[in-house]
């Protein structure tokens, strides 16, 4: 069953996935590896030289857009950066569950399907919740994590998730793209966020892909603890889905080896000041 609404819509989506890739100016090689759920895309690029960094983008999004929002990561690593399975983008349209492991199942085989025992991860939203439940499942596997504005920690279900409806209704009733500014301001918070990137992102998310509203599950204390890599934790002050009221200190209990740090006045799109992104590519680094 399609992750699309339309055939023609999947073909607008992975038209802007193209095009938002060729904005980073950086060579890009497809790779498809093969898991126990179906055939998987991943984004070889950055330094070629560098380390090896797996990316995992957020959801109902796409691994092109995510590379746009964190280029900074290009210079420094030889990223591969995955189309998460079941969402927009080149992988198999596999819909997998939001409430087990298998995210974490499948993501390590797409560790053992590029060649490597243990590579360092980074996941954004979705995508973190997706490496929160690999750490559980093959913690062997995870050299070093960095998790941005992650599900899968602590999630939380605040009534601005719920407002957030109004203006997409009136988006879908009457196609006004004002009424998307609306929808995304409650999750960026600042204007400023929204970038025409951001916007045709959110735009496409909604005009095509078939919304998916479930998140990662909480992991599991108890799996959690078994996994010793270190690990970075950047949670929203102002995030409307996962608060880093609510994620940094479950985060700090759970995580053996961990790092904590709050984005102030950020909600769950963000844009990270330079010190913060140092901190990102200095801990990677280490």
């Amino acid at each position: 069953m399609s992750i699309y609404k339309t055939q023609s819509g999947r073909e607008m989506s992975l038209k802007l996935y193209d095009a938002q890739l060729k904005k980073l100016d950086y060579s890009c090689k497809d790779i498809y590896v093969h898991t126990r759920f179906g055939r998987t895309h991943i984004i070889e690029t950055g330094n070629l030289s560098g380390e090896p960094l797996l990316v995992f983008h957020g959801g109902n999004s796409t691994t092109a857009y995510n590379l746009l929002m964190y280029r900074f990561l290009l210079k420094d690593f030889h990223i591969y950066a995955v189309d998460i399975i079941g969402h927009p983008g080149k992988s198999d349209e596999v819909n997998l569950s939001h409430s087990n492991y298998d995210y974490g199942k499948w993501a390590s085989d797409v560790i053992s399907g590029l060649g490597f025992d243990k590579i360092a991860c980074f996941g954004v939203s979705f995508g973190g919740g997706v490496l929160a439940k690999l750490m559980c499942i093959a913690p062997e596997a995870v050299k070093k994590s960095v998790l941005i504005v992650p599900s899968g920690i602590n999630n939380a279900f605040p009534i601005s998730t719920v407002k957030m409806m109004i203006p997409l209704l009136k988006y879908k009733l009457t196609k006004k793209e004002k009424y998307i500014k609306e929808t995304a301001l409650f999750m960026a918070i600042k204007e400023e966020i929204l970038d025409k990137d951001t916007l045709d992102m959110v735009k496409d998310s909604f005009d095509h892909v078939k919304t998916k509203v479930g998140m990662p599950s909480n992991v599991s204390e108890k799996l959690m603890q078994q996994c010793k890599a270190p690990t970075l934790i950047m949670a929203g002050e102002k995030d409307c889905l996962f608060p880093s009221k609510k994620v940094l200190p479950r985060a700090k209990r759970i995580i053996p080896n961990n790092t904590a740090h709050m984005l102030k006045g950020c909600g769950h799109m963000h844009m990270m000041s330079e010190r913060e992104k140092k901190m990102i590519v200095d801990f990677l680094s280490a």
